[in-house]
């Protein structure tokens, strides 16, 4: 059985928003009762629309932010009980990230091989010589040829730039990384080559993926688990084949039916979500997704719905628990 490299158990995350000089702090919920479980070797996708807390799940998952409340354990360790920097050191070496932007995300004041040395220079004792070596290494891996080494992120194309990202996150051997849009600056031709690169590293060094994308079509063919959130709030969750072959949720088949589709047999009838995506600041009462659900009664105005498992799914709607989906 694969190892556990992440437990997520109701994590939340709030802000406290200044509405201006001599007025009261609001309470942005960024994040409301997240939980997942992931496997060495698996994708785990986060999808939905902007402003659903997918950029602040990956900045918890990444340690660069600590959670409002719940319970976030990173290859077996309790981040709530850590309070030696030594362990959090450790812990940020195991979860590393990619950008969607390769090029901010890129020092252009520093050379390719110094951007990647410079990890191994903070967190490891190598001499110059070995982090050198491995740097090298790391750029064969990705695709990228030694002669890249003296030169600057801006004298390379978005997609080798991304492949540089890549390589850096890497350099410290992680267990997880956390793929923020990684294609989405990219050309299409790009995307394709970038992906199956991903795929590839994750075969040759067992590495566990959180994928964060709006792109579903990218997501059905590199994702083993796909959690769809709206809002801060996790509305459904289940095998990938699963969420893409029979969605239970109004939002996930809404999702869906936007997305692109070559298939003429699988192509979905478009469902247009009407209204604006509500403010976190002031979320609606009940089920956040009724003001814009076609299948919303009065009692998904009152309470909150829960996860409850529907066949491989575990799915969060009234309408569902009442047949009328």
């Amino acid at each position: 059985m694969s190892k556990q490299l992440i437990k997520a158990r109701g994590l939340h995350k709030h802000y406290s928003i200044s509405e201006g000089f001599l007025q009261s702090s609001k309470n942005l919920k960024a994040l409301s009762g997240v939980g997942f479980d992931l496997y060495e070797g698996q994708t785990l996708a986060v999808v939905g629309e902007s402003g659903c807390g997918k950029s602040t799940l990956a900045r918890l998952l990444t340690t660069i932010e600590e959670p409002t409340s719940g319970q976030l354990s990173i290859d077996g360790i309790d981040m709530g009980s850590v309070q030696s920097k030594a362990i959090t050191k450790q812990l940020r070496q195991t979860v590393q990230m990619v950008f969607q932007d390769p090029f901010g995300s890129l020092n252009p004041r520093q050379k390719v091989g110094d951007i990647l040395q410079e990890p191994l220079l903070i967190n490891t004792s190598l001499s110059a010589t070995e982090r050198k070596q491995k740097a090298l290494e790391m750029m064969s891996l990705v695709g990228l040829r030694d002669e890249h080494f003296h030169r600057y992120p801006h004298m390379f194309s978005g997609g080798q730039r991304q492949r540089i990202a890549i390589a850096r996150a890497l350099i410290l051997k992680p267990k997880v990384v956390v793929l923020d849009e990684p294609v989405s600056a990219l050309d299409v031709s790009i995307q394709a080559q970038v992906i199956n690169l991903l795929v590839d590293l994750q075969k040759e060094l067992g590495l566990a993926y959180v994928f964060i994308s709006h792109d579903l079509s990218i997501v059905r063919h590199i994702a083993d688990e796909v959690l769809v959130m709206y809002l801060g709030k996790p509305v459904e969750q289940g095998p990938g084949d699963v969420i893409f072959n029979d969605p239970k949720h109004p939002y996930t088949q809404a999702l869906l039916s936007a997305t692109p589709s070559t298939n003429i047999k699988n192509k979905r009838q478009r469902i247009k979500l009407t209204g604006e995506l509500p403010s976190p600041i002031d979320p609606p009462n009940g089920c956040a997704f009724n003001p814009r659900c076609q299948h919303a009664n009065k009692s998904c105005t009152i309470s909150e719905p829960v996860m409850d498992t529907f066949g491989k799914s575990q799915v969060a709607c009234f309408a569902l628990d009442e047949g009328r989906i």
